[in-house]
């Protein structure tokens, strides 16, 4: 009945069940990336002595958990 190959209907099902899946994990990358990179910094700067709030640091330490973390969870399950 239908037209369409069995491997392309099987994909398009896929991407309607999670839609945007790529342009998420991206986005987790890109957030990782700069929350690691804001730490590395905000360590640098403690190291050289300059003083930063703890409210600061305690907010890139839990970037640098959350996003990561939701990388892995949006990774696939197959």
């Amino acid at each position: 009945m239908s037209k369409i190959d069995p491997e392309l209907k099987k994909k398009l099902l896929k991407e309607s069940q999670a839609p945007f899946k790529g342009l998420r994990r991206i986005l987790w990358v890109a957030f990782s990336g700069s929350a690691f990179l804001g730490l590395l910094i905000m360590l640098s700067r403690i190291a050289s002595g300059t003083e930063l709030q703890q409210n600061n640091l305690l907010i890139q330490l839990g970037a640098c958990i959350v996003f990561p973390s939701l990388l892995i969870f949006d990774r696939n399950k197959d």
